[in-house]
């Protein structure tokens, strides 16, 4: 009877596909092909590669680690094809450092996470077997401060960490894949269509599983509200941010209706949960907690990215500065991004002047300070501060992409391609690095390194086949240099080997 059952959920899965409107239509195709790749080869994998169960890991005798984290770069490759990241060298710095700094107190294994960026004004953010943590940038209309954004993030490195997605193999090995694959069907439409849709289709597909629960069981919630906030106490975050966020969040319900936060339909909270989250930390010391001002300015650097119109973003800063908000220096750091996506530099040097007066070593400011004389074009302005930057941080990803940035529009294409030719070597897995580099290489006339540099971009989104092709244009044309025409082909041949295992999957 159970083999009956992924033929059932097949059939009635095409039937609802059929019956939507493009591009609905064609996106769920995609994930239910995406589905049945996952899914096929699952059990023979594992009865030809795992033999012994860890004792003491519930879930080793299912999916190993190393499955999962294929797994889950198989399904990044997916949604990155799907999904345009939001390009911001200064959010996703900030972002990496602060879950690379708590992941360190987690019980993960390997703190080392990949992480994704989604301009999108909904509040969500999710986790992915194999260290793939998404965050979309309407948690800063959420969240009131750093401490409590963290409680989310801790609360999905928790379900990474206990490697939740693995034990729900165990105990439903029929639909698993499938919830991972309606996740990924989910996400997407949350992020480009629309939240309502995107829900709406997570909720459709994971209603198909064998116990018609959501991402994760009650259980599981728990027990990632527990870890979460152990990290949260081990990292000296604000354990009270917990309940102080899921309160947050129920309180934005209250003003909306019916239309809940994203994260909340994929981690229902309830009043018990909330009581609960209150009750674990009444103990606590009555310890202060330090204010992470720099939270401030990346949520104004959010809210400017997701307003679609910056006047209205002026109005909602303005407004924060006559209502004497605590934070005057994050709402006039608003306004200047405000006046840079009017197209006023002018005006938005005249806001900057005094913020970064006062605090000229601070790396937002300064950041900020080259974007306003590259919108001017004032580009050997930004390139002599940059340099003078650099020199002292050289390794640093936010200014290293603006110096190339900032040569591209000047002109200096081989100068840009070196510069973001670093930036790969130490962002292999970054595939805006690669796109970028392309583009210069292509406006520096070195036509090779184009293709080289389109399939490395090609593998980051899955497109092995497109890779293959950029590789072998590139092959042709280094084929009377002998070192150059083997790195390329042991490059083919990487290529080939990683669609073979993803086969394998």
């Amino acid at each position: 009877m159970r083999a009956c059952i992924p033929i059932l959920i097949n059939k009635t899965l095409l039937r609802i596909i059929n019956g939507l409107r493009s591009p609905l239509r064609d996106f769920f195709a995609i994930s239910w092909f995406l589905l049945l790749f996952l899914s096929a080869p699952l059990t023979s994998a594992v009865d030809n590669d795992i033999k012994l169960p860890i004792l003491g890991d519930s879930s080793s005798g299912i999916i190993s680690k190393q499955q999962e984290y294929q797994l889950g770069r198989t399904w990044l490759k997916v949604f990155r094809s799907r999904v345009q990241e939001f390009d911001d060298p200064l959010m996703q710095n900030y972002f990496e450092n602060l879950i690379y700094n708590l992941a360190t107190y987690s019980e993960l294994e390997d703190p080392s996470i990949e992480l994704v960026i989604v301009n999108n004004p909904s509040m969500n953010a999710f986790a992915v077997p194999g260290g793939v943590v998404g965050i979309h940038t309407g948690i800063f209309a959420f969240a009131e401060n750093e401490d409590q954004m963290v409680s989310v993030l801790a609360h999905e490195l928790a379900h990474l960490s206990q490697r939740h997605f693995a034990r729900g193999v165990e105990a439903q090995r029929n639909s698993s894949t499938l919830s991972l694959a309606g996740l990924l069907a989910g996400l997407v439409l949350a992020a480009t269509v629309g939240g309502d849709a995107g829900m709406a289709a997570m909720a459709a597909t994971q209603a198909m599983t064998i116990d018609n629960q959501l991402r994760y069981s009650r259980s599981n919630e728990r027990e990632a509200d527990r870890f979460g906030l152990r990290t949260m106490e081990k990292s000296g975050r604000d354990p009270g941010a917990v309940g102080d966020m899921f309160e947050t969040m129920l309180k934005r319900l209250r003003y909306v209706g019916d239309r809940a936060p994203e994260f909340l339909l994929t981690h229902p909270v309830t009043e018990k949960r909330v009581a609960d989250a209150r009750g674990r930390t009444m103990g606590g010391s009555m310890r202060h907690y330090p204010d992470h001002t720099d939270y401030y300015l990346l949520q104004a650097r959010g809210l400017v990215a997701m307003a679609k119109n910056p006047k209205d973003s002026i109005k909602r800063f303005n407004a924060k500065l006559l209502a004497n908000t605590q934070q005057k220096d994050a709402a006039l750091y608003g306004l200047v991004l405000s006046h840079l996506e009017m197209g006023d530099p002018e005006a938005a040097r005249l806001v900057m002047a005094p913020l970064l007066r006062n605090d000229p070593d601070h790396q937002v400011y300064n950041y900020t300070d080259i974007e306003i004389d590259i919108a001017d074009k004032r580009y050997a302005e930004a390139l002599s501060k940059l340099a003078f930057l650099i020199a002292r941080n050289p390794s640093n990803y936010p200014l290293l992409s603006l110096q190339a940035e900032a040569l591209w529009l000047d002109h200096q294409y081989e100068q840009a391609g070196l510069a973001l030719t670093q930036l790969a070597r130490s962002r292999k897995q970054d595939p805006m690095v690669w796109y970028r580099l392309a583009e210069v290489r292509g406006l520096a006339g070195n036509i090779s390194g184009v293709h080289q540099a389109r399939a490395e971009y090609f593998i980051l989104v899955g497109a092995f086949g497109l890779a293959r092709e950029q590789l072998g244009l590139a092959e042709r044309l280094v084929s009377a240099d002998f070192k150059r025409s083997s790195i390329v082909k042991q490059r083919l041949r990487d290529v080939v080997g990683m669609e073979e295992k993803a086969k394998r999957l």
